[in-house]
């Protein structure tokens, strides 16, 4: 019973977000919000940070890519486990998504669990700025539901998988 109410809630909070994404000004917000969160831009960022010589870039790589090899596949494995529906397949003929979804299932979100990644790996080492890392992981994971392919809990089970997979990377490095 109390799942069916956390699901009817994630419904109502989805249709809410997503009511007002039909301006077009959020629409392409979250659209290039959530390019953000596409994976050559981690590799971007990496580039970046060994060619201003940053400290503890090295470190950083290594605590980021052991995150994203925890991270990965215990996505991959509850994304076709769980094979929640997305919300323009649950709610066909009353919504429809402004974008394609990359691949077929919601929960949890990939975008999101990864831009939670770098910004948890960010706070390890870079902690002055973690508070725009972890906005922008949020806004990354705010765009997914504006755009119609995420449900709130989908964006909640990959921020818990971001971070936990930077926690437990940190703690086989240290």
């Amino acid at each position: 019973m109390w799942l069916q109410r956390l699901g009817s809630w994630d419904q109502r909070c989805f249709v809410a977000l997503f009511s007002r994404s039909e301006r077009k000004r959020i629409h392409q917000f979250s659209f290039w919000c959530s390019k953000t969160g596409d994976g050559p831009l981690y590799l971007l960022l990496v580039a970046l940070f060994f060619a201003l010589e940053l400290s503890h870039a090295s470190a950083f790589t290594e605590l980021l890519l052991l995150s994203f090899a925890i991270e990965l596949p215990l996505y991959l494995l509850l994304k076709n486990s769980i094979r929640r529906q997305r919300p323009y397949q649950l709610m066909a003929g009353m919504m429809q998504a402004h974008i394609e979804a990359s691949d077929k299932f919601s929960l949890p979100s990939g975008h999101t669990a990864a831009a939670f990644v770098v910004a948890s790996t960010l706070l390890c080492f870079y902690p002055e700025w973690a508070w725009l890392a972890f906005s922008w992981a949020g806004l990354i994971g705010l765009s997914r539901i504006l755009l119609g392919v995420h449900f709130p809990l989908d964006i909640l089970a990959g921020s818990s998988l971001g971070v936990s997979s930077c926690l437990v990377a940190q703690q086989i490095l240290h």
